[in-house]
């Protein structure tokens, strides 16, 4: 065996293994390029089938029908009566079929609210043609409420569709009664429409006055020009200058009644010696003319007599 041969074989072998890498780096980028420009295409593929599968669907299995020559305009009627829409239906080579009705608020009787096919479109000769006619404003009776408590008449009214306006004002009914109602019961009106109510407040309240310290009289009549009833005057007890003269009121001053309400009044009375009169001193003088001390005559309740002159 020559030495050089074993030398030259492991070069060789060096070489190889030297080289393998290489070939195995350039096959992987060989596929690598092969990938990059496979994808597009399989994209490009997919969006070419779709659009044969898209022209095969609409124009050879579900091909569109031809456009008819002969589609008329249906004519706008919106505001028209029955019969010139009738005519105008007709007239444009379309077929009335006939109208619904709706009452509205504010477009007259029998004109035209609505109607299909709409006003522009397209339809085909004799195509049927149907519209929406106005009732006019619905109309509806004012209830009578009079008599009835504000709260319950508003909602009476307020459920026929009425819009209800309140005012009040003094009155002899009992506080929140309804006394009047504007229009009147039984009255037709159209809707929307506005009633307007009146509720009385209750009778008018007069403060009492303070009567203490008048005459009977006096206080009799202040008080019947309030408008206030008598009931009672009761003779109380007193001496000296209150006899004749208010002593006690019931209600109290400032108390606020009605006019009609009652009243009661207490009257000083004297004893057995008391002076005769409103104003008079009977008892007084009768005492003077007799020794007794003198004083100045009091007032006394009317129709009494002096009796005190008469004692020793």
């Amino acid at each position: 065996m020559k030495l050089g041969g074993s030398l030259e074989r492991r070069r060789r072998g060096s070489t190889r293994r030297a080289a393998a890498p290489d070939e195995t780096r350039s096959g992987g980028g060989w596929r690598e390029a092969v990938t990059a420009h496979l994808w597009p295409s399989l994209l490009g593929l997919t969006v070419v089938g779709w659009l044969v599968g898209y022209l095969v669907a609409t124009r050879v299995v579900f091909p569109a029908p031809p456009p008819p020559g002969d589609l008329v305009e249906v004519p706008d009627l919106s505001g028209l009566d029955l019969n010139t829409s009738r005519e105008q239906v007709e007239g444009a080579g379309l077929t009335f079929e006939g109208a619904d009705s709706i009452a509205h608020p504010t477009l007259a009787r029998s004109l035209v609210l609505g109607q299909s096919p709409l006003p522009g479109q397209l339809a085909r000769p004799e195509a049927p043609v149907r519209v929406m006619v106005s009732l006019g404003p619905e109309r509806r009776t004012i209830p009578d409420v009079r008599g009835v408590l504000d709260d319950r008449a508003r909602i009476v009214l307020e459920a026929s569709g009425f819009v209800v306006v309140t005012d009040s004002t003094e009155a002899d009914d009992p506080r929140g009664r309804v006394l009047e109602v504007e229009p009147a019961p039984g009255d037709e009106v159209s809707l929307p429409a506005q009633v307007r109510i009146v509720v009385s407040t209750g009778p008018a309240l007069v403060p009492m006055p303070l009567v203490l310290g008048m005459t009977r009289d006096q206080a009799i009549t202040t008080l019947d020009s309030l408008g206030f009833v008598i009931a009672e005057v009761q003779e109380v007890f007193r001496f000296g200058r209150d006899q004749g003269i208010v002593v006690e009121q019931d209600p109290a001053a400032d108390t606020e009644l009605r006019r009609g309400a009652e009243v009661r009044l207490g009257v000083g009375q004297g004893g057995p010696g008391a002076g005769s009169g409103p104003g008079g001193a009977g008892g007084a003088a009768a005492r003077d003319g007799e020794g007794g001390a003198a004083r100045p005559g009091r007032p006394g309740l009317a129709g009494e007599s002096g009796g005190g002159g008469g004692e020793q």
